[in-house]
């Protein structure tokens, strides 16, 4: 639902590429926090890890390719943050962490500043 060529829908609009990211992002938010309060363990801990997943791993795929438009140094960055929150992911995962807010704070920066 959310995979996209970074400058396929810069040709379209890049204000509309920014809301979709946007949208995406808060909807892991929402995820992510319904998990906190229910828990690592709970259906909804599951189902935000496989979304944050599914989102960074198609915007660490799209960053990685040599015709997405960001500055080689910004998309460097955000993949190094989508790593880290592929390894905190897989942490709570595992049971060696329930720390939901630092996945929530990273992916609200990141979200207001796609505003």
């Amino acid at each position: 639902m959310y995979k996209f060529y970074y400058n396929e829908v810069l040709d379209e609009s890049p204000k509309e590429a920014r809301e979709q990211e946007r949208t995406a992002l808060e909807r892991s938010i929402a995820l992510l926090q319904d998990a906190e309060k229910t828990g690592p363990q709970s259906r909804e801990a599951v189902e935000a890890i496989y979304f944050v997943r599914k989102l960074w791993g198609i915007f660490i795929e799209d960053l990685a390719k040599p015709e997405n438009g960001l500055p080689p140094q910004l998309r460097a960055d955000l993949v190094s943050v989508g790593l880290w929150v592929m390894r905190e992911t897989e942490e709570i995962r595992q049971g060696r962490s329930s720390n939901f807010n630092a996945l929530i704070d990273v992916s609200r920066t990141i979200s207001e500043g796609l505003k």
